[in-house]
């Protein structure tokens, strides 16, 4: 069994369900033993993830963000009471318990040195007496009563310390068990204040800490709860080297600071530090907590179980802090966090509450987040001619502030040349002839904006004197990630600004320098109307995993950038919908009733032009017939004079004898001077291949065919279908929209290139007199009318 249980691991639910009884039996009895046989062949396997990280650094001073908890070598993870027991206090959440010593595992066997204290001994001891104390009454009574009292038999109330005593061994045990599944051993240290307030207990404990991590050995520390005096009531905090061990909070604090540790983790029943009581109305949990904030911060009543509440393990964190090791908060009882919340917080992902030193300089992410909420609600309230003032604004200074710009630039290039492929440094790269364009585009944006919130889209009177409108607002606050384009920046900002919506902007860190200058000029232009805060850029260290996760404050995140950052944001987003394409994989068909001159040209276009935007051609499409023919000749020519590489499909490769590389997919986007051609037979043909692999982003046919044409562009389901036209078409600036945030393969809400349009909403206003939804009853003297009313003309100059 013990094999099978190695090879498993603990990776999924119907395993630890099947684990746990055994491990429980262990720990109760502690009649079992783990065989040496049984621990070599376990250390032949492993499917722990190991990194590269360096992990050494001198201790002495805190981590200042959470990207550098990564780095923390020594680690010591406290476990709360209402972590490790059940609901019921009586007994340990063993599938919980699994889960954790399933991360710290992980962790050891990264080449971390890990360090658990745990709480637990009283609830595992109480179930054990509880177990005693029944089963003796039980029989007593049996032979007494008989069985009809069993039913009434009183449970006395369990004196804690005999509970710790009880329940020590049988906790240790378990520990052992678990820890054993991963070759790793653990070791018990029980500790009270007075180890650490004697000076030879204290080098004592020191050393022998200091062996068992050389050895490899997870070290897994708890108050005596068996022999532990009260604590002695406001006698800790006075200094770095004295705090008094009165629970568990203090100890793993007091570890920490003895052990130079790198990380203090302390999971808890909620989430992290909040504002207020958690649960109340207005809590807002506390994302980096300061020294000095604990005087705004009103702590609410002390979990259900163990002896520290929430300002214990503030107090006991800060004094750690203090001490040179870095604090997290977090929640370890949650079913869809507890799983990974330890190793997210080595990863340095936003979990629960940090404690840091180092105030930033600029305002939090949340606080810009609330800034752009209140700023767009001001931008929407603006008349379309301010609003279209600011974007003109925004446009001429983007041609007056040429040279600092392209300056700004310069330095971002420099920096990343040899670091970024070419394709990724052209995007990069800004000139005067782009920004003139990008001026262009932002006056058409301004242009369409004259109508475009508060426009009439349906009136209805639904009865006398009640009438109904649908009009367009706003969608919220916006959140578009964006990479090595710079030139995305004002295109999305004179968007936002049109539609009246808050924008946040992350940039990649390729463009710093460039996304500054241009940041710092639509604030420049938004200030003219006082809404300079509707527009944020994310400067910070927030992760794109870690803002993805602000449902609260964001409405619609826009990625723009590689499929692999589309696809990475669309899986982290919690509740929030993302806008965008994971995929370009364009297809271009040429029927056997083409013309020779216009599929070359669209050919060359649609994949030489620039072969790393998303609208350039991946897939040629042939058809049979034009195999051998001056044209197919033609069009391979052309590609090999512009040194465009070929993959050969499966069907194509069949028809040559010395084929080019077989492609090996048909579902690839190749961003580059490589280009997939495939052979069909018919029209049909090359649609079903285009749904079977395309990414419904534009597909295009080439034929002087209109009926074959017409067919093609009914029956092509993408955002984007083209008739002898180039693919490079789709995008916002050529269709006339001025510009795009991007392009929606989605098929709710905005598809194809996404403008003004598609950051809009509606809403419903409803003008009455008094009316009640009884008067228009049976018996009610109303009845509804629904009658379409004129709808006010949209201003199109």
């Amino acid at each position: 069994m013990l094999s099978q249980v190695y090879r498993s691991g603990f990776q999924s639910v119907s395993f630890r369900q099947r684990l746990l009884p055994w491990v429980q039996s262990i720990a109760l009895s502690r009649s079992h033993r783990v065989q040496p046989s049984a621990i070599r062949h376990v250390r032949s396997w492993s499917n722990i993830p190991f990194i590269t990280v360096p992990l050494s650094r001198t201790h002495g001073k805190s981590f200042a963000h959470r990207s550098e908890l990564k780095h923390a070598k020594r680690i010591v993870v406290k476990l709360g009471s209402a972590v490790v027991t059940r609901g019921d206090e009586c007994g340990l959440a063993l599938g919980r318990l699994a889960s954790i010593v399933e991360q710290v595992s992980v962790l050891q066997n990264q080449g971390r040195e890990m360090m658990l204290v745990t709480s637990g001994a009283v609830a595992f001891g109480k179930q054990r007496l509880r177990h005693e104390i029944l089963l003796s009454q039980s029989v007593r009574q049996a032979l007494h009563s008989g069985q009809n009292q069993l039913k009434e038999m009183a449970i006395p109330v369990l004196e804690a310390r005999a509970c710790a005593a009880a329940g020590q061994s049988g906790l240790m045990a378990l520990y052992e068990a678990m820890f054993t599944q991963y070759s790793i051993c653990a070791a018990q240290i029980l500790v009270t204040n007075l180890d650490f307030h004697d000076e030879q207990k204290r080098r004592n404990l020191n050393g022998t800490l200091h062996e068992l991590l050389r050895m490899n050995i997870v070290p897994i520390v708890n108050t005596n709860d068996a022999v532990v005096p009260p604590a002695e009531p406001n006698s800790d905090l006075q200094g770095v080297n004295v705090i008094s061990v009165k629970d568990n909070d203090s100890l793993a604090a007091r570890l920490a600071v003895e052990m130079k540790t790198d990380l203090l983790i302390v999971l808890s029943d909620v989430e992290g530090l909040f504002d207020s009581p958690p649960g109340s109305d207005d809590a807002k949990l506390i994302d980096i907590f300061y020294p000095g904030d604990q005087q705004s911060v009103t702590f609410g009543t002390k979990s259900r179980v163990g002896m520290g509440g929430m300002e214990a393990k503030v107090k006991a964190a800060l004094w750690a802090l203090q001490g040179g090791t870095s604090v997290v908060i977090a929640n370890g009882t949650h079913p869809k966090v507890s799983g990974h919340v330890i190793t997210d917080i080595v990863e340095g992902k936003k979990v629960g509450t940090f404690f840091s030193e180092v105030k930033p300089a600029g305002p939090t992410v949340e606080q810009q987040g609330e800034m752009a909420r209140a700023g767009g609600r001001m931008l929407a309230t603006l008349e379309p001619e301010q609003r279209a003032e600011i974007i003109h604004h925004l446009a001429d200074l983007l041609t007056d502030q040429r040279d600092e710009i392209l300056l700004a630039n310069k330095k971002d290039l420099e920096e990343a040349e040899g670091r970024l492929a070419a394709p990724l440094l052209k995007r990069l790269s800004l000139s005067t002839s782009k920004l003139n364009s990008l001026a262009i585009g932002l006056r058409q944006i301004a242009a369409s904006s004259q109508d475009s919130v508060g426009r009439v889209l349906r009136r209805t009177r639904i009865a006398k004197n009640l009438e109904l409108e649908q009009v367009t607002v706003p969608i919220g606050v916006l959140l578009v990630i964006f990479e090595s384009r710079p030139d995305c920046l004002p295109q999305v900002a004179a968007l936002a600004i049109a539609s009246g919506n808050g924008l946040l902007l992350k940039g990649g860190k390729e463009a710093t320098h460039s996304n500054r200058i241009l940041h710092l000029l639509a604030q420049e232009a938004l200030s003219i109307h006082g809404v300079k805060e509707a527009i944020q850029l994310v400067n910070t260290r927030e992760e794109v995993e870690d803002l993805c996760r602000l449902d609260k404050m964001i409405d619609l995140i826009i990625p723009r950038g590689s499929s692999q950052l589309v696809r990475d944001i669309q899986k982290a987003a919690k509740g929030i919908p993302v806008m965008g394409h994971s995929e370009g994989i364009c297809h271009m068909y040429v029927d056997s009733e083409a013309s020779v001159d216009k599929a070359t040209r669209l050919v060359r276009d649609s994949k030489c032009e620039y072969p790393a935007a998303c609208n350039a051609l991946e897939t040629l499409l042939i058809h049979r017939d034009l195999l051998r023919t001056p044209l197919f000749d033609q069009i391979i020519d052309m590609l090999r004079v512009e040194q465009v590489k070929i993959h050969a499909g499966p069907k194509f490769a069949s028809y040559l004898t010395f084929s080019p590389s077989e492609v090996k997919s048909l579902r690839t986007e190749y961003g580059d001077l490589e280009l997939c051609i495939e052979v069909v037979d018919s029209v049909q043909e090359a649609i079903d291949h285009i749904h079977k692999y395309g990414s419904s982003h534009t597909d295009v046919i080439i034929t002087e065919n209109e009926k074959t044409a017409e067919f093609f562009l009914q029956h092509v389901d993408s955002a984007c279908v083209f008739w002898n036209a180039s693919t490079r078409f789709s995008d916002g600036y050529r269709f006339g929209l001025g510009a795009e945030v991007g392009i929606s393969t989605s098929r709710i809400h905005a598809r194809g290139p996404v403008g003004l349009e598609g950051l809009l909403t509606t809403k419903w206003l409803l003008r009455g007199q008094d009316h009640v939804v009884s008067d228009f009853s049976e018996h009610g003297s109303l009845k509804y009318l629904h009658e379409n009313l004129p709808v006010p003309q949209r201003n199109t100059n």
